[in-house]
């Protein structure tokens, strides 16, 4: 199974009696849903329903909570969920310069079943573990896990798209795990819920692909020179982006080319997906 370390992550923990409840109040993913050997995505709104931060969620010990994020935003984002503490019995505090490990193509049962393993639930085909503790050596290079996130419709803040930019459903969190839209309120969530129940999300992950490397990640994609998307991370000939699924539909069915800057592309909607291109164009944002 290649094992790949990243070492650009962070980790934040929430501890004490109140540490679940304090999260489940205001974040996107459902915890009471959650077990022990899963990691699920999530984040932190604004008000106005927009990412403020993304992470990567899981349990650990009898009441703890393990928040996985870029390292590069895990003080500002202790901070935040400090402003939030009140009187909430939890302790909230920063893991200095983790490595944390990502294995894939795991076929060994034993693997499978190891404890120091949780499954990453945003990979819906394919199993995919993160490990925190008693990490083995590196066998992959970070590429491979990019382009693995490529191959199965996996976006991350920062390469994929911008903290305060993107709504949950443009980055899929509504089909990965990423938001527990029966869970009741969290903050950002009568946004979320009111554009889930109107079916009113127009921009989507999709998976980017050419017949020529693709251009590098922040490249626009325009249809008949009307910007439509942008791409994220690129692996070679594959990418994923951010596009508007209405005008990409739009232009598919009037024949226009799709391009990111002077190379022709195709999008498609992840195999995993249950979400579909809409029969018609709007004009709404």
């Amino acid at each position: 199974m290649p094992t790949a370390h990243l070492t650009d992550r962070a980790l934040i923990l929430a501890t004490g009696p109140d540490a679940r409840p304090f999260l489940q109040n205001i974040i996107t993913t459902d915890i009471d849903a959650m077990d022990q050997r899963e990691v699920r995505p999530g984040a932190l709104l604004t008000p106005q329903g927009k990412i403020l931060f993304d992470f990567l969620i899981s349990l650990c010990g009898t009441d703890g909570v393990r928040l996985e994020c870029r390292a590069a935003v895990a003080d500002d984002f202790q901070r935040r969920l400090m402003l939030y503490k009140l009187r909430a019995k939890v302790e909230i505090s920063k893991q200095e310069q983790p490595v944390v490990a990502v294995a894939w193509e795991i076929d060994s049962p034993t693997s499978r079943d190891d404890s120091n393993w949780l499954r990453d639930t945003r990979f819906a085909d394919i199993e995919v573990r993160r490990g925190y503790s008693d990490i083995p050596s590196a066998d992959a290079a970070v590429g491979a896990y990019a382009a693995l996130r490529v191959a199965h419709g996996v976006a991350e803040s920062g390469p994929d798209y911008e903290l305060g930019d993107a709504f949950p459903h443009d980055v899929l969190f509504d089909q990965n795990g990423g938001v527990g839209l029966k869970k009741g309120c969290f903050v950002g969530q009568e946004v979320v819920s009111r554009m889930h129940h109107r079916g009113t999300a127009r921009r989507r992950l999709l998976l980017a692909s050419a017949d020529a490397d693709l251009p590098p990640a922040g490249t626009d994609i325009a249809a008949g020179g009307r910007a439509v998307g942008v791409l994220g991370t690129v692996a070679g000939a594959n990418g994923l982006a951010i596009a508007r699924i209405d005008k990409v539909k739009a232009a598919r069915d009037s024949g226009i080319e799709l391009a990111a800057g002077d190379t022709p592309l195709r999008l498609d909607i992840p195999g995993w997906a249950t979400f579909t291109f809409p029969d018609k164009d709007t004009e709404a944002d």
